[in-house]
């Protein structure tokens, strides 16, 4: 699957991914939804986020997790 509005840049957070034009951190976003917010209080938070970027920022942690080795804890 293509994320053309997910890039990784070592010059911006360290490589890590963020949403193209910012420096929204993918797992900043998720933190976000795990603590319980929707996409109306994540854009509260982040007003130059779109609902495409959120939604597109999701499936790339999705593909993430589906690609690499997921450690189960005891």
């Amino acid at each position: 699957m293509n994320f053309p509005l997910i890039i990784t840049d070592p010059e911006v957070c360290g490589g890590k991914p963020v949403i193209r034009g910012t420096r929204i951190m993918v797992k900043n976003i998720l933190g976000l939804v795990a603590g319980g917010y929707d996409r109306v209080r994540i854009r509260e938070a982040y007003p130059q986020l779109s609902n495409e970027d959120i939604s597109e920022a999701l499936a790339y942690a999705a593909q993430i997790v589906e690609e690499d080795q997921v450690f189960a804890h005891a």
